[in-house]
C-alpha cells in the first residue's frame, strides 16, 4: 500500500486563476487523469475533444499544463456486480510546465 507521504496535490486552475479542486497523485500525471475522467465524456475516443487542464502544484509556483480528454467505453465483461455497464475512460497529453510569479 502506498504511503501518504508519497501523495502530493495539485489544484485545478482556471482561466481567471482561481482554484476549483485538488486532485492528489505521485505524479502530475496522474493527478491530471483524475481531473481529465471529470470532463463531459464523448461517445468513443476518436470524437473526443481535447481540454486544456492546469494544475498547481500545492507549496510551489510550477503549473503544469495538459490536454484531457475523455470518452465512454463499455465495461469489461469481468467486471464486479456493482460497477455500471459503460463507463469513462480518459487520457492527457502533457504540453509543458508554467512558473507563476505569485501564488
Amino acid at each position: 500500500m502506498a504511503r501518504d507521504d508519497d501523495k502530493r496535490n495539485f489544484a485545478l486552475r482556471q482561466a481567471d486563476g482561481s482554484e476549483s479542486s485538488v486532485f492528489s497523485g505521485r505524479t502530475p500525471r496522474q493527478a491530471a487523469l483524475k481531473a481529465a475522467r471529470r470532463l463531459e465524456p464523448a461517445p468513443s475516443e476518436a470524437d473526443a475533444n481535447k481540454t486544456e487542464i492546469r494544475l498547481r502544484e500545492k507549496g510551489t509556483k510550477k503549473v503544469h499544463i495538459y490536454d484531457g480528454w475523455a470518452w465512454k467505453e463499455q465495461a469489461p465483461s469481468d467486471k464486479p456486480d456493482w460497477m455500471p455497464g459503460e463507463i469513462t475512460e480518459a487520457n492527457v497529453s502533457k504540453r509543458g510546465i508554467e512558473h507563476l510569479d505569485e501564488i
